[in-house]
Parts: C-alpha cells; structure tokens; sequence
C-alpha cells in the first residue's frame, strides 16, 4: 500500500492591503533557521473575500496564519473559537485550526508585553501612571497589557472623545479619558507614555507631543515600527529617556502563531531583529 505523505504546513498572513507586511521575513527567517519544512505566505484579501478565504482554508492546505488591518474584527466574527484575550478585545491576529473549527488569539498583548520586558526589564513595578495616545484596536491591546501587568491608572487621550469612552467602558479598571488639550499636564506624571496611533508612521501626519515635562524615570513607547526611530522617540532618547520602538512588540507577537502552525517555539533574537531593520531601512530610505 502506497503511503501518503502529509504535506508541509503553510500558513498565510492576510490584509488588505498587505505588501507592507515584514510577517513572511520573520517567519520563513523562523522556518529557515530551525530547519523546518512548510512555508509562509502574504495573501491579499479584499475585505467581501474575507468569508469565502477563511471556509477555505483547509481545503487550500493551509494551517493557520496572521490577520492584520482591516481584517481583524471580522475574522473575530468568523471564529468558531477565541482565546479569553481575543474575547477581551473583540479582535484577532492569529487563526488556526482545531479539526474543522477556525480559532482565534490576540497576540497583540503578550507581544507589547514581552518587548517591553526585554527592552526595559521591570517597567511594570514603577508604573504608576501610564498615557496613552489613541483609542483605536491597537489601544484596547495596550491598555490590556497594561492593565495585566501593572496596577497603573491609565490616562487614554484621543481627539475623538466619544471613541475613547468607548474603550474605556470595556474596561473594570480605572482608565481616565482625557481631551488631547490636557495632554501637557498629564505627561508630568507619566511614568509610561504609549503611542498607540498611526501618527508619525511613513506617510502619515506627524505626532505633535512636546514630550519636555515627561519625568526622567519615565519609558516613552511607540508602536509604530516604520520608521525605525519615530520623532517621538528620536525626542526621548535625545532627553536621555528610555525609548522602545514598535519592532520589538511585531517580533515578540509572531512567536506564538509560528510555535501553533509548526511545532516549533521560535526565538526573537539580535539576527532577526537586524534582518527586520534592514528591510524597513531599505524601504523607507529617503522616503522620511
């Protein structure tokens, strides 16, 4: 009798658009490096697609993958099974599959958490106080990290106040929502500040934040990985602050999606991070 063989994982990253997405350089950086078969792909999905590309999933051979922008709401809808953190949140990042049933993670939380760890290890003993700046999808992943890690009263500023209160009542904690004129007074009491919008990335506005009242013992973060060295941060390190980028929470998020689809818990080392900045510096080079 004839054997036949299982093929190699594949696993995908969705969006719409997706070209931007560094995900396949990580994780076929991951499959290359841990010698494993299977491989990762970037899809682009047009949000009518969504439905009908998820239900075929399986029969297209793949195992799992990645969903970002604008994607990650309704692939929480067509989930069959979340995690606890993507019931939290009401998003999701990661989807594989358990038998015929399409289940879904956030690992938004654990990566901010993670990178902050690694970058500015016991952050969370000091944070008395933490601003945050947006009330998006990414906002409702960092106050959540936030929250789990620290008892901090979060101070969440958006220009839409209406969109802030709305994150804020999905919270037990307590999380002060604020108008972006009172900014300057909360920022001397800023143990963490967190920009959680797309202020300051490639092709978009610049974030406005006069960041000199920020206590010294303050962490400045951005989630914002393209540039590298956002001016918010570029500001934080010329005042001496402790500064972490947006590229360390992008590496630590991919590890437990790769570990799910192929078996394998992948390390976020120097090497991966060095490729990731190489491939946003060529990017973006003289486009900043």
């Amino acid at each position: 009798m004839t054997r036949r063989l299982t093929p190699p994982p594949r696993a995908f990253v969705i969006g719409w658009p997706i070209k931007h997405s560094r995900s396949p350089l990580i994780h076929n950086y991951w499959l290359k490096t841990l010698g494993l078969e299977g491989s990762y792909e970037r899809i682009e999905v047009p949000p009518d697609d969504l439905a009908t590309f998820l239900a075929s999933m399986r029969d297209n051979g793949f195992v799992g993958g990645n969903v970002t922008l604008p994607h990650k709401e309704s692939a929480f809808e067509l989930c069959g099974r979340r995690t606890a953190t993507a019931e939290e949140l009401g998003a999701v990042n990661t989807l594989w599959l358990d038998g015929a049933t399409l289940c879904g993670d956030n690992t938004d939380v654990g990566g901010f958490l993670a990178s902050l760890d690694a970058e500015a290890p016991g952050w969370a003993q000091h944070c008395a106080t933490a601003v945050v700046l947006g009330a998006g999808g990414a906002a409702r992943a960092i106050v959540q990290a936030i929250l789990q890690r620290s008892k901090s009263t979060i101070f969440l500023v958006n220009r839409t106040r209406e969109k802030a209160l709305d994150l804020a009542r999905q919270f037990a904690a307590e999380i002060v929502v604020c108008d972006w004129t009172e900014l300057s007074n909360l920022l001397e009491k800023a143990d963490l500040l967190v920009n959680t919008t797309s202020l300051g990335m490639a092709g978009q506005p610049a974030l406005s934040v006069d960041i000199a009242a920020v206590p010294a013992r303050a962490i400045v973060c951005d989630i914002v990985y393209v540039p590298l060295e956002t001016e918010l941060l570029h500001a934080a390190r010329h005042r001496g602050l402790k500064a972490v980028g947006g590229l360390g929470m992008l590496l630590h998020q991919a590890v437990p999606g790769f570990e799910r689809w192929f078996g394998r818990r992948p390390q976020v080392t120097a090497e991966l991070r060095a490729l990731v900045e190489a491939d946003v510096m060529a990017a973006t080079a003289g486009k900043i």
